[in-house]
């Protein structure tokens, strides 16, 4: 099961006690102060893991609680420090605090750890001539966790237009296909591989009109398109659900404005999908002339016109990678 929202609670654990101890023998007829200083609680740490792909367990286990440091003892003992959480998340993930909303950080990379709650300081032991403290607590939050896939190369379309029997051609992903709406309902990725060059491609779940106010799914998913370098926008150019290809294009393109608008400027790379079916000329030629743009033709399920599609996406990459 592929899940990319989460809510937590994280609490790091408080620092120990300082200890009041005073040193006496019988040559000492006054005591000399050895109270040792508290131990530092445990923090919570997020760490990236690029082996990680949903945020599955955190639906199991959604509460994250360090130890506390110890207390000081006599004889200058200082309290052992706790040790820290740990908790791995996918790469991608973007951590919000659940109150207020304000992003605290956001893993791209693999093995990056950010300290989420910092554990409570110990408090001083009396053997500095100090006055002896308390530990202070350890931070405490609750946690949003986002996942944003990291892909390459994202398909959008509206649904049935081919984004799943599309990646299922080029790559070795399996995404679920059937002759009804919203057949994918997750995220699906696959890695396209060439002679020298690979990428990975995300079929992201069919968007509607009024995806970005939650109709549909697309409210879940549009997220995942930020992060792609490439927008791969198919479309269902034979009309087979009686809409216009024209209107599908203008549909999406607005749901993404009205996402994000930086959507908007990112170049797009448009696929006429099922050109194998009959009608799909006339629609063509209708659909080049409103866009007067490059407009790539396949058909995903005959497995036609994919070479030519995977060396512009394969163009397109190398811009952004130089």
């Amino acid at each position: 099961m592929f899940i990319d929202e989460a809510k937590i609670y994280v609490k790091a654990g408080a620092g120990g006690n300082g200890c009041r101890s005073f040193y006496r023998d019988k040559y000492t007829r006054q005591g000399i102060p050895d109270g040792g200083s508290g131990g530092r609680g445990g923090d919570i740490i997020t760490l990236a893991d690029k082996n990680l792909a949903s945020l599955l367990d955190f639906h199991y286990r959604r509460h994250f609680i360090a130890s506390h440091g110890k207390h000081g003892s006599g004889n200058n003992r200082k309290g052992r420090d706790a040790l820290p959480v740990i908790i791995r998340l996918p790469c991608g993930t973007v951590i919000k605090d659940a109150t207020s909303g304000c992003v605290l950080a956001d893993l791209t990379q693999d093995y990056s750890e950010v300290v989420i709650a910092q554990g409570g300081r110990g408090g001083r032991g009396n053997n500095r001539n100090q006055s002896v403290t308390k530990g202070s607590p350890g931070q405490e939050r609750h946690l949003l966790l986002e996942l944003k896939l990291i892909a390459d190369v994202g398909i959008i379309g509206l649904p049935n237009a081919g984004k799943s029997t599309l990646i299922n051609a080029v790559s070795r992903a399996h995404s679920k296909i059937a002759a009804y709406p919203f057949t994918t309902r997750f995220p699906v990725l696959g890695v396209v591989k060439q002679e020298g060059f690979s990428f990975v491609l995300a079929d992201i779940p069919g968007l509607i009109k009024g995806s970005c106010l939650g109709r549909g799914l697309g409210d879940k998913f549009l997220r995942h398109i930020e992060r792609t370098r490439v927008i791969l926008h198919l479309i269902d150019i034979a009309a087979t659900e009686g809409r216009d290809p024209f209107e599908d294009y203008a549909t999406i393109n607005k749901e993404l404005g009205l996402f994000n608008k930086e959507l908007m400027r990112r170049r797009q790379i448009i696929v006429a999908n099922k050109m194998d079916l009959p009608g799909t000329r006339d629609n063509l030629r209708l659909f080049k002339k409103k866009l007067k743009q490059r407009v790539y033709c396949v058909s995903a399920l005959k497995k036609e016109g994919l070479e030519e599609l995977i060396e512009a996406i394969r163009k397109r990459l190398s811009a952004h990678r130089n």
